[in-house]
């Protein structure tokens, strides 16, 4: 149910008497007015005002670091990715090192083990043709001594 108005009610508009208590009040009210405005209110929205800058001094300073934060990391990140790029090279570069060298080593043993069996081969030659040699020069003898003893008689 809507409000009915005051005045509806008591059949007209309200009278208000301006007497000399209504001149009091308003002395009143601007006295303390007067008074409470440099002792009470000019402190408090001062109060409010150093809190506001406050608050948003250290949402800037939180700003700033926040940002500075942020360069930081991404300065970091940076270096760390070039040094990463550095690494990754030079890993590159010793591998690349170390193959050539495995290559250099088996190359000589290769080479090595070549002359080795060369000359393993070389010597057994000549001491199969001094075997040979020598076996030539029995091998008469020893041929008439085996026809003898398979005959059973002295075979010249």
């Amino acid at each position: 149910m809507p409000a009915i108005p005051l005045f509806l009610l008591n059949g007209g508009p309200v009278d208000v008497d301006a007497d000399l208590t209504v001149f009091v009040q308003l002395g009143i009210l601007v006295v303390l007015m007067l008074v409470l405005k440099p002792v009470l209110f000019d402190p408090m929205l001062a109060l409010f005002e150093e809190r506001e800058k406050r608050i948003e001094g250290a949402k800037d300073e939180a700003r700033a670091l926040d940002q500075a934060s942020a360069e930081a990391e991404l300065a970091y990140e940076s270096a760390m990715k070039a040094s990463r790029a550095e690494a990754a090279a030079e890993r590159d570069k010793m591998r690349a090192e170390g193959a050539k060298m495995e290559a250099e080593l088996m190359a000589k043993a290769r080479k090595e083990a070549g002359l080795t069996l060369d000359a393993g081969y070389t010597q057994a030659r000549k001491e199969a043709d001094a075997a040979r040699a020598a076996l030539e020069g029995q091998g008469k003898s020893l041929a008439v001594a085996l026809a003898s003893r398979v005959l059973g008689r002295e075979v010249a």
